[in-house]
């Protein structure tokens, strides 16, 4: 999964890596929006995810060869419900954080701990926004030591692939107590 608050680039994150076309589900946001999607540091955004961003990436040279199927999380309160759905057989997640606006990242940081869900924490560096220290990111997130928190650009398909297998090799040596996650395995 790729999770995080609203407009934190969740959706460029997919496309930039995707070897597919990647589905979208962007809608335009209208006046019934205003109440309840903030555009508070995003003043600019006219589209939102209204059910998930899918794309695929394969990683033959990987040391044990990985097609990813990559889901791109709605960052709104309102859609939590769908990231159960998507977070069943998920390995993890990638958390793209904003640090404008880190608040809008407490939501998938803690839907990940609450659901022992292996995640990694990806600064996504816009334009004009300060820079922080990684392990600054991780003392105002009040992140566990075991998570790897990063730099990423998500418009820059290596920064993005790079953050996948930094969550892949984390989440294989995640030792977390792990819900089921397969159909067969809910039986």
């Amino acid at each position: 999964m790729i999770a995080g608050g609203f407009g934190v680039g969740k959706t460029t994150a997919v496309g930039a890596v995707s070897e597919i076309t990647p589905l979208r589900t962007e809608e335009y946001l209208t006046e019934s929006s205003v109440p309840v999607d903030s555009l508070d540091g995003v003043e600019a955004k006219t589209t939102t995810t209204v059910a998930f961003d899918f794309g695929r990436l394969t990683l033959p040279d990987a040391p044990v060869p990985l097609e990813l199927y990559l889901f791109g999380a709605p960052g709104q309160e309102r859609f939590l419900g769908l990231w159960h759905d998507l977070a069943r057989g998920a390995i993890g997640a990638v958390v793209l954080v904003d640090t404008r606006r880190l608040e809008s990242s407490f939501d998938a940081i803690s839907f990940f701990e609450d659901n022992d869900l292996p995640f990694i924490v990806a600064n996504n560096v816009f334009d004009g926004a300060a820079r922080f220290h990684p392990e600054q990111i991780r003392a105002a997130l009040d992140l566990d030591p075991h998570v790897p928190v990063l730099t990423c650009d998500a418009r820059n398909p290596d920064h993005v692939a790079g953050a996948l297998i930094t969550l892949v090799q984390h989440a294989l040596s995640s030792t977390a107590p792990r819900p089921f996650t397969t159909f067969q395995d809910a039986r």
